[in-house]
């Protein structure tokens, strides 16, 4: 049986499709929403996806049983349930960014919206086949087909829009809310339009008003969404912040206050990660670049190490001919450069004519580097998710192996031993695994507490240097001595290798620092 329409059948069913295929898009969306937005705010990627995906897949069943009840008055039931999507997927990231910000309820509040948000997408297939069948008889194979084509190519087309498009021109709360308004005039005004005919004038009214609500909601909140993300974010960091950018690979985070000394205290952060504090990060640089640079070192490599405050050190030495950075972010680079304080801090050391920057990712650039070099410095973020936890394998270890040059020497910030006892030496595990002599030694650095290094090198008798220059306000012989010495509770020897295919570092960094 057919119904009467606004359009001759065929047109009226491809306008039905095209909702079809543009609700879907915005479905994927809120779900990619979701999982970046936990893998920025909480990190392990890969937890945030397995909740993500699995409770809304669970949900999408529970939203189609719920729907059958509904088929009978499909138009109507569609359009709400349109409109419920469109609000809470558009204000998903919103919500969620505020339980984490203010309420320390993240996960909680991520499982409802995500079961929400799955029931409501759950819910639309059983209406919208119902409404392909009002508009002309067709098996039911056929409308399937039809159906499942329009949403898997939705699909794709959220899917790409949604990195390459909405998260760098709008980011993340503007680009969720964009998406809510197209999802509410896609899923409401076609099908309201195409079966009006079909509807009492009171209830088209209604459900009319009822969109024009949701877009005034999603529009108001789109306006005002600038401010909350600037109150949002300072409510995450204890001093006044003085940059903020979300930049392809992570967010930036620069806080500025006068310690109690007087000093200013500049801190950078990387997607909530403390980097360095301006205050102490001498006594964290000094012991990362030092010891390693006591042996040979007129070719050097730094991989990380963006803020260039490593590097600073480096450059100390004249008898360095070279100094290659390998960083991922550009803009990170860009701020090292120009951002005063950071450049004043690493006493412009991208200006020096020995330096050379690479843009790239460090696995990625050390699979295809021929050169060698006489010292390598690893100046990575903690592992605290798969993607960071590679940098910290043995193949990637291996590959840096690869480019050291004979007697040449490796060191690896490896985390805390006091406070994440398992990944330190997990770290230094997994170095020994890739073929080099270790020597782990830690010292404090009051922002971080205590913080431990890996000397690495193909030399079995490999050991600390107190080859240090003259000028360095921490390191000296007596303290690199100390340094070798662990006491008994900070020893572990319960811990596995960090491979691609066995990321245990991951585990161990999520648990040991819970609770630090």
């Amino acid at each position: 049986m057919t119904t009467e329409l606004s359009l001759p059948a065929r047109a009226a069913r491809s306008a039905v499709l095209a909702a079809v295929f543009t609700c879907a898009a915005c479905g994927l969306v809120y779900e990619l929403a979701l999982v970046a937005l936990g893998s920025y705010l909480v990190g392990n990627s890969v937890t945030q996806a397995s909740i993500v995906l699995s409770v809304m897949v669970f949900a999408m069943g529970v939203g189609s049983l719920l729907a059958k009840p509904l088929q009978t008055r499909p138009v109507a039931a569609f359009a709400i349930i349109e409109g419920a999507l469109a609000l809470v997927g558009g204000l998903s990231v919103l919500l969620l960014y505020a339980a984490f910000a203010w309420l320390d309820l993240y996960v909680p509040a991520l499982v409802v919206v995500a079961f929400t948000v799955g029931a409501l997408i759950g819910a639309e297939i059983p209406l919208l086949m119902t409404l392909l069948q009002r508009i002309r008889r067709q098996d039911a194979g056929s409308a399937v087909a039809d159906l499942f084509a329009a949403d898997y190519v939705g699909a794709l087309v959220g899917g790409l829009a949604f990195p390459f498009f909405l998260l760098p021109l709008f980011g993340h709360i503007k680009g969720a809310l964009l998406v809510g308004a197209v999802n509410a005039v896609a899923g409401i005004a076609v099908v309201l339009w195409l079966f009006r005919r079909q509807l009492r004038r009171a209830v088209r009214v209604g459900l009319w008003t009822g969109m024009a609500g949701v877009l005034a909601v999603l529009g108001a909140t789109y306006l005002l969404a600038d401010g909350f993300e600037v109150n949002a974010r300072q409510a995450l960091y204890r001093d006044p912040i003085a940059l903020a950018e979300r930049t392809p690979y992570q967010e930036i985070v620069i806080t500025r206050k006068v310690a109690l000394s007087g000093r200013p205290d500049l801190r950078l952060f990387l997607n909530g990660d403390l980097q360095f504090s301006s205050v102490d990060e001498y006594r964290y640089h000094e012991s990362l670049v030092h010891p390693v640079l006591a042996g040979s070192r007129g070719r050097v490599l730094v991989l990380g190490g963006g803020d260039g405050l490593a590097l600073r050190e480096v450059l100390r030495y004249r008898d360095v001919r070279e100094a290659t950075l390998v960083e991922l972010d550009p803009e990170m680079i860009r701020l090292a450069r120009t951002y005063g304080e950071i450049a004043d801090l690493n006493r412009h050391a991208f200006a020096d004519p020995r330096v050379r920057v690479v843009n790239a990712d460090a696995f990625s650039w050390l699979r295809g580097a021929s050169a060698r070099y006489d010292s390598v410095i690893v100046d990575m973020p903690d592992p605290d998710d798969v993607a960071t936890a590679k940098l910290y394998s043995q193949e990637f270890y291996g590959l840096v192996k690869r480019v050291i040059a004979p007697g040449g020497r490796m060191v690896v910030q490896s985390g805390s031993p006091y406070f994440a006892p398992r990944s330190f030496w997990s770290i230094e595990k997994t170095v020994r695994a890739a073929g080099l002599a270790t020597v782990p030694y830690h010292v404090d650095v009051p922002s971080f507490g205590d913080w431990g290094y890996v000397l690495a090198g193909a030399d079995p008798k490999l050991e600390l240097a107190s080859d240090t220059p003259a000028d360095l306000r921490f390191l000296d012989a007596g303290v690199l001595r100390a340094s070798a010495t662990f006491a008994k509770d900070l020893r572990r020897d319960d811990v596995e290798v960090n491979t691609l295919m066995n990321p245990r570092l991951v585990e161990y960094e999520n648990d040991e620092w819970k609770d630090a």
